[in-house]
C-alpha cells in the first residue's frame, strides 16, 4: 500500500485549522494511505522555516485568501521556501508536488488578489493552481486533492526508477567495466 503525505499550509484567515487526517482510499485501482497534516495557520510575522514539513511531506497545498493581499504574499513566501535549493544536509530526490489554492472565491466582491496573479505565481514556481470556495465547493476540493495525489504518485514512481547511488552502485559500475572482483591474495 502506498503512503502519501500532504501538508496544507497558509496564513491566518485562510480558513485552516490544526488537524491531522488519515484516510484509506482507492485511486486508479491502488490502495493508498493518505495522511494530511494541516497545522494551525502560520503567523505571517514569523519567519517561514517549514523544516519538519519539508522533510515529512510528499506534496503541499498552499492556501491564500483572495480577499487578503497579505495572505497571498505569505503563500508566495511559503512556495519560495519549498522551491529554494535545499541545504546540503537534506536533498529531495524529486521536486515536490505543490498546489496553490486561492480560497474564498465566494468573496470575489472584495477580491484583492486577481486570478491572473495566482496563475502567474503558480506558473513561475512550477505549481498547479486553482481558485475555489472551500465552504461552498466540496466537490472541487476533492478533485483538487485527487489531482495533487496523482502528481505525488507519479513523482514516487519516478523516484523508485532512479538509479541507486553510493558504494553498491559504484561496485556494480566497476564490476561491469573491469569484470568480477577477484579474491584477495
Amino acid at each position: 500500500m502506498n503512503e502519501v503525505k500532504l501538508a496544507v499550509l497558509g496564513g491566518k484567515g485562510t480558513g485552516k485549522s490544526e488537524s491531522i487526517y488519515n484516510k484509506h482510499l482507492c485511486l486508479e485501482g491502488k490502495q493508498l494511505n493518505l495522511e494530511i497534516y494541516d497545522p494551525c495557520s502560520q503567523s505571517q510575522k514569523v519567519k517561514v522555516s517549514l523544516t519538519s514539513e519539508l522533510h515529512w511531506a510528499d506534496g503541499f497545498v498552499i492556501v491564500y485568501d483572495i480577499s487578503d493581499r497579505s495572505s497571498f504574499a505569505f503563500a508566495k513566501a511559503l512556495i519560495h521556501r519549498i522551491r529554494e535549493p535545499q541545504t546540503s544536509h537534506w536533498k529531495r530526490a524529486l521536486e515536490a508536488a505543490v498546489l496553490l489554492v486561492g480560497n474564498k472565491q465566494d468573496l470575489c466582491h472584495v477580491r484583492e488578489v486577481g486570478w491572473e496573479e495566482g496563475q502567474r505565481l503558480a506558473q513561475d514556481k512550477r505549481c498547479q493552481f486553482c481558485e475555489l470556495s472551500a465552504a461552498d465547493q466540496c466537490l472541487e476540493v476533492e478533485i483538487m486533492f485527487i489531482r495533487l495525489i496523482k502528481d505525488i504518485l507519479t513523482n514516487l514512481k519516478l523516484k523508485e526508477k532512479r538509479r541507486p547511488s553510493g558504494s553498491k552502485s559504484m561496485a556494480k559500475l566497476i564490476n561491469n567495466v573491469f569484470g568480477k572482483r577477484r579474491k584477495s591474495v
